[in-house]
């Protein structure tokens, strides 16, 4: 008798038959309203036990002129015992209520917000920037919007690997792993926490007097493209979304290549959506799917298999005008070809 010893074989064989509770074959209206009305509390669920918002008690920092911007650095609280700090700019000219953007990070390197908000203070800031075109959050300022970003738990500032006297903490293992283990033993999901993390940052800019909140949109590569696509669905105050390179089936990038990480996903997801389900449910708002040709990451063939399952829910939602494809030459980066038009016109 042959025996299997492959746990990759086997999760590979797995994922071949597996088929989401969830996974949309509706072909009318109806069909799409009561798949997303079963769906959507569901998918919440798998985040777990969710933080309770405290006052944000924020705090200017420091404010300076660049760029032809304003730029400033914040801080404000997420949770007892918790903070995270942030960076908004926005237009030195401007005058009244601009629309605005939650400009989400993903994972390169230890950066955090301080990668899309193009600092360029280190020859590694300067190449990472360059070489996947990173600097959205700046980009998209220069463009006339307020864009704001923060660091995710374990980036950039919150990365305790940084600081000298825990520079052991995780045994060379990845912090998204081990921050997620540590939330699941507390009932929570590390995708879960970001998210609140992302709604607080949300809070904060609908209360400064320069931004519309009736006009705010979200955006972000790879790991920030799970951001964009979670935020947009927990929050109906995001009116547009820009899904950056994170077009895939989790039979693929997740089982498959192993390309995800604790900040990603929650326990049980899969057995109710796949990615294009979860994109599905940002439907009818606007929605610009980013798609790089020659991705290492999110391999072409899978990102577009996405692509169209995400289209046949809009169109079954009666909002096929309202998403939209940039399928751009290069790599795992930021086409950035048509966000600033896309924002234009739907904040």
């Amino acid at each position: 008798m042959k025996r299997n010893l492959s746990i990759d074989q086997y999760l590979n064989a797995k994922a071949a038959s597996h088929r989401p509770r969830f996974r949309f074959a509706g072909k009318t209206k109806q069909d799409w309203k009561r798949w997303r009305t079963g769906l959507l509390p569901a998918a919440v669920q798998t985040l777990g036990t969710m933080p309770t918002k405290v006052p944000l008690r924020s705090e200017l920092i420091c404010e300076w002129t660049e760029d032809g911007l304003i730029k400033q650095r914040i801080v404000f609280d997420v949770e007892p015992g918790l903070s995270v700090i942030g960076l908004v700019f926005r237009p030195a000219k401007s005058t009244g209520r601009l629309p605005a953007i939650l400009c989400c990070h993903g994972h390169g390197g230890p950066f955090g917000k301080n990668l899309i908000m193009g600092d360029r203070s280190t020859a590694e800031l300067r190449a990472k920037i360059a070489e996947q075109n990173y600097d959205y959050g700046l980009q998209m300022a220069k463009a006339g919007f307020v864009t704001m970003a923060i660091d995710w738990r374990g980036f950039g500032e919150r990365d305790d690997r940084r600081k000298p006297h825990n520079h052991d903490i995780t045994w060379g293992r990845d912090l998204c792993d081990v921050n997620f283990i540590r939330a699941v033993i507390f009932g929570q999901t590390l995708l879960g926490l970001n998210i609140h993390d992302g709604q607080c940052a949300l809070d904060y800019l609908c209360r400064q007097k320069f931004v519309d909140p009736q006009r705010i949109g979200v955006m972000g590569i790879s790991f920030g493209g799970t951001m964009t696509t979670w935020i947009s669905i927990c929050d109906q105050r995001i009116k547009a979304a820009d899904v950056i390179c994170y077009s895939d089936q989790f039979a693929d990038f997740g089982i498959r290549d192993a390309n995800f990480c604790g900040s990603q996903i929650s326990p049980g997801l899969y057995a109710l959506a796949d990615v294009p389900d979860l994109q599905g449910l940002i439907a009818p708002r606007p929605l610009l799917v980013e798609v790089g040709r020659q991705d290492n990451c999110f391999l072409i063939e899978s990102a577009l298999s996405c692509y169209r399952e995400v289209e046949k829910i809009y169109q079954t939602a009666g909002a096929r005008d309202r998403l939209e494809l940039d399928l751009f030459t290069g790599g795992h980066m930021w086409g950035g070809h048509k966000s600033v038009d896309f924002f234009r016109k739907n904040l």
